[in-house]
Formats: C-alpha cells, sequence, structure tokens
C-alpha cells in the first residue's frame, strides 16, 4: 500500500471514529433503547432493555416440551420452531415495550456459539431489520449475554470482576474487565458440561428432560454423601472436566440395578432414588464452587457474578453464597429468569457493545463455535 492510499484509509477511520464521537454525544443525554434477539439453541426471544439494565419487554417462546419427548434438542426442530417464532416474538416484544423499529437505537443478536441452523434464525432475522431501518447491527456472543444478566439484577455492578458461566453447553470462569470487552476465558470445560451430564444422568435415571431440573428435584430429601463421585481437577489450571464423574455415575448405576434386581426391588434397601441424585448434583456442585473458588484467590477479585442456566440450581446457590460470605465476596446472582436463555441479556450487552463501538455489516454469519475473542472482529477500533 502505498504512503496515498494509507492516508485516504487514515482519512476514512477518521470520518467514521468522528461519525460515531457525534452519535454517541447525541444520544448519550437520552435513553438508549437496544433490541436482543436470541436463538441459539431451543428458545426464541426478543426483548427491549434501556441503558443495559432496564428491562421493557422480555419475550420467551419456548420448545422445551417438544424436544422432552427425545430427551434432548433435536437441531432440525429447533430450527424450524425457530423459523415459525421469531417475527410474532420479535413483533410481541416491541408491543409490550410499546415501541416501533423507529424507536429503537440498536438490534444486537447472539451471532455464536450455539445450533448453526438456530442461530442463522436470530441472525438473518436481525439483518434484515437493520437494512430495512439503517439501525446499528450489534453481534454478542451468548456467554457474554449470560455475564450481561448480572447488570439487569444489578444495575450498580462495576467491573471488573469474574463470572462463573454454566449451562448445558459452557462451564467458564470468565475475568471481566471492562462492560464490553476484553474478556479472558481463564477456565473452561475440557470436555461435557455441567448441563449435559445432568441431562445424560437423568436419563439414565428415567428423569425428565431438561435434567438439572429433574435432578435438583428428586435430589429433595436425598443424602448427598450416600455416594461418593469424582471431581477433576488440574493443577496448573481451573479449567473443568465434568465426563468422569457422568462416566462414574453411570457405573455406578448399573452396578446399583444389578442388586436391586437382586433383592427385588426398584432400588437397593440402603439407598434411594433421592441419595443418588443428592449425591451426584452434589460433586457437580462441589467441582464448580471449588475451582471458582481457587480462581477467586488467585487473581484477588473481591466481586463474582454467575450465571447461565445451571446458575439457576438451588444447591449451586446455596453454595456459591455460603463460599462468598465466608471469603466477603460480593456476589450477584440474576432472577431465575435472566439464568436461562433470553433476549433480554443480549439486549443489555447490546447496549454496553454500542457504548464501545461494536458494530457489524450485512456480511455478518452465525458461528456455532465462536470464542470470547471473535467479538474483537467487530470493534471499529473508536474510543467513544
Amino acid at each position: 500500500m502505498n504512503h496515498d492510499s494509507e492516508m485516504i484509509d487514515k482519512s476514512k477511520d477518521d470520518s467514521v471514529k468522528q461519525d460515531n464521537i457525534a452519535l454517541y454525544q447525541e444520544t448519550k443525554t437520552r435513553d438508549i433503547r437496544i433490541l436482543g434477539i436470541e436463538t441459539s439453541c431451543d428458545e426464541t426471544a426478543a426483548a427491549v432493555v434501556v441503558d443495559g439494565a432496564r428491562v421493557l419487554s422480555n419475550v420467551v417462546a419456548s420448545q422445551i416440551d417438544l424436544h422432552r419427548v427425545y430427551g434432548g434438542v433435536v437441531p432440525e426442530i429447533a430450527s424450524r420452531e425457530h423459523v415459525k417464532a421469531i417475527l410474532p416474538v420479535i413483533d410481541r416484544a416491541l408491543h409490550q415495550a410499546e415501541m416501533t423499529l423507529a424507536d429503537l437505537d440498536g438490534i444486537a443478536v447472539t451471532f455464536g456459539p450455539g445450533l448453526i441452523g438456530a442461530l442463522l434464525v436470530g441472525v438473518a432475522a436481525a439483518k434484515g431489520f437493520t437494512a430495512v431501518t439503517g439501525l446499528p447491527l450489534i453481534p454478542i456472543h451468548h456467554i457474554e449475554g449470560h455475564v450481561a444478566s448480572a447488570y439487569l439484577a444489578n444495575p450498580a455492578l462495576r467491573p471488573p470482576f469474574l463470572a462463573l458461566i454454566v449451562s448445558g453447553g459452557h462451564a467458564s470462569i470468565i475475568e471481566v474487565r471492562d462492560w464490553a470487552m476484553p474478556f479472558r476465558e481463564i477456565a473452561r470445560t475440557r470436555d461435557d458440561a455441567p448441563g449435559e451430564a445432568f441431562d445424560k444422568i437423568a436419563r439414565v435415571l428415567g428423569l425428565s428432560y431438561p435434567g438439572g431440573p429433574a435432578i435438583e428435584k428428586a435430589a429433595q430429601g436425598g443424602r448427598d454423601d450416600a455416594l461418593h463421585f469424582p471431581e477433576a481437577s488440574f493443577e496448573d489450571s481451573f479449567d473443568f472436566s465434568f465426563s468422569g464423574v457422568k462416566t462414574a455415575a453411570i457405573n455406578a448405576y448399573r452396578r446399583i440395578e444389578r442388586q436391586a434386581e437382586r433383592e427385588g426391588r426398584a432400588w437397593p434397601r440402603d439407598l434411594t432414588l433421592q441419595d443418588f441424585a443428592a449425591s451426584f448434583q452434589k460433586a457437580i456442585v462441589n467441582t464448580l464452587v471449588s475451582h471458582t473458588e481457587r480462581a477467586l484467590d488467585a487473581t484477588g477479585y473481591k466481586t463474582l457474578v454467575i450465571g447461565g442456566g445451571v446458575s439457576a440450581n438451588r444447591c449451586l446457590r446455596d453454595n456459591i453464597e455460603e463460599m462468598a460470605k465466608e471469603r466477603v465476596i460480593a456476589l450477584t446472582i440474576p432472577p431465575l429468569t435472566y439464568c436461562t436463555d433470553n433476549a433480554a441479556m443480549i439486549a443489555s450487552a447490546g447496549y454496553f457493545a454500542w457504548r464501545a463501538g461494536r458494530r457489524a455489516g450485512s456480511d455478518l454469519d452465525a458461528t456455532a463455535m465462536a470464542n470470547l475473542e471473535d467479538i474483537n472482529d467487530f470493534l471499529t477500533n473508536i474510543n467513544l
């Protein structure tokens, strides 16, 4: 590239920066309204959130009943249902917020990670609306959305802090250094996620889908020390692993089945379904809490957020709260509504990303295996 072309490119960058600064200065004195769209798995969701914290609407169309018969999410069915639901859900979210597209300042959408067919539906809808309206298109990473759910629960929350995000597809500890970026994933699962392990063991036990709530319900009244399951840990890492405890639980259940058959009972005399569920749940929770505790010690953070579908688990909440109290850690746990997949968290994250200058063009694509670092590609390199 010659000197003249470099000067042209720099002039163009400066022009874009000045336009964005002018936009920010124009809007920072009034409410910023972001429409969020979430279709990463089996919930079709749309929401309108003001300034990243005030929820005007939060609509979720769940597919759980459709997938329950299969014991898990069927990607083809999920994609088809998203196509059917996406426009009515967005329309309902705008109606509940008493707004039209013309009242919005941006549209945020989950671009990944997740089921590729499901993600494509949300991304296509967002791109269509931004093409018609000229509104900014704001790409959001799904885990980033779960982090932002904490701002909905606690508007006074300020970075930096650690976030434990646990769900059907994720088990991560995130260092949140600023509102939108940079985030740093300091721990992740090396194999299964906690929600996957719960789903698998729930199927083995003959419980319903989704497995997390089913096991939590079955564990009520059970002895959490009735069985010992392994809790994986790594000396040089805060990473998680749940495949071992899952396999150990399956093997234990097969032995228990044989013993119960010899006794002519559904369960052996000295063990119940409640005991098994409680012991397995405790192993998962102990692993999550102990690794988070180690990460807090190593980093020195005194503020912790937890989010994701598994954070709805009462046993996990109780144990995290106890740990935080003992260590004088400021803890934020979103209400159940914002733990499972929803669009309010995407709209919240969208506000902070909008403020940081993140934008995507019409070439935005869904990314099934998106990394947190991928959102750097959408920064416009402006400092508002």
